[in-house]
């Protein structure tokens, strides 16, 4: 058995000498089996990071059950806004010596002390650090460690405060006897694995094909080699063996690059993930028994692919017999999967629209990959009855056909791993497109006058007017208390405030104190009229005020593509004189210059007070709904990035059978141009013979993917956007990849139809 292998391992390598051929063959081998490994690896390696991640946010989770002789430590969270992102603060105070210290600290920040995360500390550290320095209370005085944050893009502080602050806070704070919640494992939720199961199908499904593909490359020429093998005297058994190490080779030096490529992308993974992602290096690592079941599975791909490729034919001492004609197809099992896929996906049509119910986000993930997966292996069936049908046309249309007639199997199934791409790229370009072309919110015309927001209390309020008044640049404050407005069981959101808070909320036109509006939902409504309850919201609790009337000459707003979440809009006239319960404050600032400036400056004043005043943009929900579409739009270009590279995988393996198939047909080739035919008729046959399959899998390519779009995001309450261009520029490379595939192969077919072809058989 080793000598067998071993004469294997030598005729993969040339017996001393390597051949174009050869080298082509362990060369493309090598390289399907590398990308494949690589992806592998890395996806164990995101399991094993979601996974540390999760532990790590375990251990930090607070205990709040109380534990006898343990004196709780006291801790208020609040988020600070810089920029598009949020900065977890939790203020800190101890009750007594044994108060427990969060994970990542050796000791509790002393009052008026900061301790951050190390992505934080690397932004105080950046030159554009300004900003978040101010607005973070307190001066850092140490860094949380890495088991004290979830991730490496975590962005958190511990803040230390006198008890009595926190304990002013009522329910709103939280009494920790410990830290450390049990770990109960990773728990993918079924809306994550409805994103990753057809991201991975479509990512592997071609990797794969290109390892089969490239592992069958050369048959022709193996198979003649096995049949001197047996003409020596070695059974079929030891042919077999023979060619399983022909086919190790290649996926030895294949997976050594793969594990290499993988070691130095760990390297610097964290610098290059999109969306500002950032991770520590050492927790992207797969799992032992994972990269051990990767490490045998990526080898035994291409060796049992090499061995399959042998089933139907026999090889004897005095030659190769194959046989004949193909076997009709099986369908049941093509049929079962497509039929699986679309009976999941049918029952998301129990769930109500806009349901995104777990069961439904699960249906959606196991019908997608089921689709997905029957949509490739239907294709070469599709393309085989196809071609039944079709006959006459022009010479180079006779020779695709009569040639996908014989054996059309091979090309539909590298084809497949097109049309996945295809399909998957389709999907998520769908959803994405859909998903973020809702509406476009627009700001009120009022933010321009007030550009910053403090938010506080009606117990700071005027402490916050006083503190901003005195930052430079500030030129007016002007507050406005969020209310509720109850009739009985009915209730109505909405603000006091003077006319320029009242702008800059919602463009209500011309406005003097006393007036009233009234935003008209998008679905209408009647305006509120008689005796209404005034509430406030305080410390956890409801804070009742006195009733007022509402006047009769309540003003109508339309909003428009303003956000807005309230409905009653009242100036202080309006309310004659009543005291207001305490609630939550937004003051608007305004003054001149530069708007981020003048909130840097408000926050440097405002600073002291902590969390009972965080500034932000004025026009703060809009910004969100910018940062969205910014986020909606990376997504795409990184879809696109990757949906090439995988349609380029896709596009080499489609090269390799073109190289093999003119290879394997020289003879034939050279005959046919010997006897007068063109060598543009034969270019336009070999264009036909891939060009009819890959047409057929952009049709149902197209189609699965606008099929599998539809129940996502009927589930989202979503209408579906058609990107019409970039649907076409989709289908358009995939066209392009056949004409490139059938450019390259010409100086191949020149060469196989030179009349000396003949002569050296």
């Amino acid at each position: 058995m080793m000598r067998d292998l071993a004469l294997g391992l030598r005729l993969a390598v040339g017996g001393g000498r390597m051949s174009g051929a050869a080298l082509l063959r362990l060369a493309m081998t090598a390289f399907g089996i590398a990308l494949a490994a690589a992806v592998l690896l890395a996806a164990a390696a995101v399991h094993h990071l979601a996974g540390a991640q999760a532990e790590r946010k375990a251990a930090i989770g607070q205990v709040t059950e109380p534990r006898a002789g343990v004196a709780p430590l006291l801790a208020y969270d609040w988020y600070a806004p810089v920029g598009d992102d949020f900065v977890k603060i939790t203020a800190v105070a101890a009750t007594g010596a044994n108060s427990p210290v969060p994970p990542g600290l050796s000791r509790l920040p002393a009052p008026g002390e900061l301790a951050v995360s190390p992505e934080v500390a690397a932004k105080l550290a950046a030159p554009d650090g300004g900003p978040l320095q101010a607005r973070l209370p307190g001066r850092v005085t140490g860094q949380i460690s890495r088991e004290g944050v979830p991730g490496a893009g975590d962005l958190s502080a511990f803040y230390g405060v006198p008890a009595a602050q926190i304990e002013a806070e009522g329910a709103d704070a939280t009494k920790v006897y410990a830290f450390g919640l049990p770990y109960t494992g990773l728990g993918l939720s079924a809306i994550m694995l409805a994103v990753i199961l057809p991201i991975a199908a479509v990512l592997l499904l071609p990797l794969l094909i290109f390892v089969t593909t490239a592992s069958r490359m050369g048959a022709a020429q193996r198979e003649r080699r096995l049949a001197a093998l047996r003409l020596i005297g070695l059974d079929a058994r030891q042919v077999k063996r023979v060619a399983a190490a022909e086919s190790l080779v290649g996926a030895a030096i294949g997976l050594a690059a793969g594990i290499g490529f993988f070691a130095l992308l760990r390297t610097f993974v964290a610098d290059i993930l999109p969306f500002g992602l950032r991770i520590f290096p050492e927790d992207f690592v797969p799992s032992w028994p994972l990269a051990g079941v990767i490490v045998l599975l990526v080898p035994g791909l291409a060796v049992g692919s090499a061995l399959f490729g042998l089933r139907r034919t026999i090889v004897e001492p005095l030659g190769v017999v194959r046989q004949g004609k193909p076997m009709r197809r099986r369908m049941w099992w093509r049929w079962a999967l497509t039929a699986t896929g679309a009976l999941f996906l049918a029952a998301t049509l129990a769930f109500e629209r806009g349901n995104g119910d777990t069961a439904g986000a699960l249906a959606l993930a196991v019908g997608s990959v089921f689709l997905l997966v029957g949509v490739a292996a239907l294709l070469p069936w599709l393309v085989e009855r196809l071609v039944e049908r079709l006959h006459g046309g022009p010479p180079s249309w006779q020779l695709a056909i009569r040639r996908l007639q014989l054996d059309s199997g091979t090309a539909s199934r590298v084809v497949s791993g097109l049309v996945v791409v295809l399909a998957g790229t389709i999907l998520i370009q769908g959803v994405i497109t859909s998903l973020g072309g809702g509406d476009r919110w627009e700001s009120p015309a009022g933010v321009a006058a007030v550009p910053v927001r403090v938010h506080t209390t009606a117990a700071h309020e005027a402490e916050v007017a006083g503190l901003v008044t005195s930052a430079a640049g500030v030129t007016g404050t002007h507050p406005a208390r969020s209310l509720a407005f109850r009739s009985g069981q009915g209730r109505h959101y909405g603000v006091v405030g003077d006319c320029v808070a009242l702008k800059a909320r919602v463009d209500i036109g011309g406005c003097t104190d006393g007036d009233v509006f009234y935003v008209v939902p998008a679905e209408g409504g009647a305006a509120p009229s008689g005796r209404l309850r005034l509430q406030g919201f305080s410390h956890g609790r409801d804070v009742l005020g006195p009733e007022w009337t509402v006047p009769g000459n309540i003003r109508l707003v339309r909003p428009g593509g303003t956000i807005t979440g309230d409905s009653l809009l009242v100036t202080p006239g309006a309310l004659g004189g009543l005291t207001l319960p305490d609630s939550a404050v937004a003051v608007y600032v305004a003054g001149a210059g530069d708007p981020e400036v003048l909130a840097d400056n408000v926050a440097r004043a405002v600073g002291p007070l902590a969390w009972n005043a965080t500034v932000s943009s004025s026009d703060y929900l809009t910004d969100y709904a910018a940062r969205d579409q910014r986020m909606v739009a990376s997504f795409r270009s990184v879809l696109i990035a990757a949906s090439l590279f995988v349609l380029a995988v896709a596009a080499m393996s489609l090269l390799m059978l073109s190289i093999e198939q003119i290879s394997e047909r020289r003879r034939p080739l050279a005959a046919l141009s010997a006897a007068g035919v063109p060598i543009g008729v034969l270019a336009r046959g070999a264009l036909w013979q891939t060009g009819i399959p890959v047409v057929v899998g952009v049709v149902l390519a197209v189609a699965a993917g606008l099929g599998l779009a539809a129940p996502i995001l009927r589930l989202a309450d979503r209408s579906m956007i058609i990107d019409v261009p970039v649907l076409l520029a989709l289908a358009g490379t995939t066209v392009a990849a056949v004409l490139l595939v059938t450019a390259l192969t010409m100086p191949l077919l020149r060469q196989v139809t030179r009349l000396d072809t003949l002569r050296s058989e």
